[in-house]
């Protein structure tokens, strides 16, 4: 039986070490990367240093700051680390077209085919880490194994500038050791039933039978069973086309009124339009996402009879979503996601379809002046 030979590349705490990298002055300072501390906003990435204080993502910002109030908190410049994701991919691709990212920091690559001409997977693993901190001045923690699951595990067990092998002969040995936590599907409630039942490290686990597990946690007990056993028999997906597109914007201060928040709508859907555009998708479902002061969130969706990647449409689309939601309690949150992407250009013959043209037309001047001259060289307004 042929093993697959995967890798999965994490980058070491990404947007913060791009942020350390392009101003030495932060480098062995604590940074935090998310906004303001006195926002309402949560940590994205925090640097190793600030880790060291208890400063994790998802956290909010106030807390990060009453743990470390001598960090350096820094906003989130999305374009920035979307181009150095590009870079990253750009050295992927140079050894294998099978790399399917997960987000603009990891990814997994398969690299079965490529040996032949690069080498084994392992020297293949490991030019591809040097060539990030030679060309790039990053670190990156990367795991080699014959699957998806133990690939994604290795890279995450001597963070950071981490190079872990799992050898298809010693799985077990590998597995054993490690906490139940470390398996996929076992979040918090899942590991207080195990450890109920005093099941601590993936070696217990393996001792329950597929039965049992099946019985305790339903199809959930299934996937334990296989992977505390190595099982993962997932391809790397290539073509695996982005599932959303979107933008929120939390508010320092709650606002109610309309006029302001359909402002602020245009400009998270010029925003989604244009990352849209760049990556080479359009949308068919539009979603609008609120939420009140009182935290209670709601949604409300619509899908196009075509896919778009149009400012108008989008904003358009977004308003008549927002004429759906109450007004009575003020929003501390609204947003817009396009899901149901496509990468291909939906064509449909129309009698009106050279005004949509002429949109488009003047939307890639737009994209072209912002990209030349910068993000506040030219703004939409909203008609009135």
């Amino acid at each position: 039986m042929n093993l697959r030979k995967i890798l999965h590349v994490d980058m070491d705490a990404f947007y913060a070490s791009v942020e350390q990298r392009d101003d030495p002055t932060l480098l062995t300072k604590p940074v935090v990367v998310g906004g303001k501390p006195n926002s309402r906003g949560v940590v994205c990435a925090a640097s190793y240093e600030a880790r060291k204080f208890g400063i994790h993502s998802a956290m909010p910002m106030a807390e990060a700051f009453r743990r470390c109030p001598h960090a350096v908190f820094l906003p989130v410049d999305i374009p920035k680390y979307h181009e150095v994701s590009l870079q990253i991919r750009k050295i992927f691709m140079t050894y294998t077209p099978i790399v399917e990212p997960l987000s603009l920091d990891e990814a997994f690559l398969d690299v079965t085919g490529s040996t032949s001409l690069f080498g084994s997977a392992n020297t293949i693993g490991l030019t591809i880490k040097q060539r990030i901190q030679q060309e790039l001045n990053l670190t990156a923690s990367v795991g080699v194994a014959s699957n998806k699951f133990l690939a994604k595990l290795a890279s995450d067990l001597q963070k950071p500038d981490g190079f872990v092998i799992v050898q298809p002969h010693r799985v077990q040995e590998f597995l054993d050791p490690l906490s139940v936590e470390r398996i996929w599907g076992v979040g918090k409630k899942t590991a207080e039933q195990l450890h109920k039942l005093n099941i601590k490290t993936v070696r217990d686990l393996r001792r329950l039978e597929l039965g049992y597990l099946t019985q305790l946690f339903g199809a959930v007990g299934s996937q334990l069973y296989q992977l505390a056993r190595g099982i993962d028999d997932r391809p790397v997906e290539s073509d695996r086309v982005a599932k959303s597109i979107g933008r929120e914007t939390t508010f320092a201060t709650n606002i109610i009124d309309r006029d302001l928040l359909e402002t602020e709508l245009l400009k998270i859907a010029v925003d989604v339009g244009r990352r849209l555009r760049k990556e080479a998708f359009r949308g068919k479902t539009i979603t609008l996402k609120v939420r009140y002061d009182d935290f209670r969130t709601v949604s409300r969706s619509h899908t196009l009879s075509q896919a778009t990647d149009l400012d108008d449409v989008i904003y358009k689309e977004g308003c008549n979503l927002f004429k759906e939601v109450s007004l009575k309690q003020p929003l501390r949150l609204i947003g817009l996601t396009l899901h149901n992407l496509t990468d291909k250009v939906e064509r449909q013959l129309s009698l009106f379809c050279e005004p949509q043209k002429d949109n488009e037309t003047l939307t890639k001047v737009i994209d072209v002046l912002k990209e030349k001259y910068g993000e506040k060289s030219i703004t939409r307004a909203r008609l009135l």
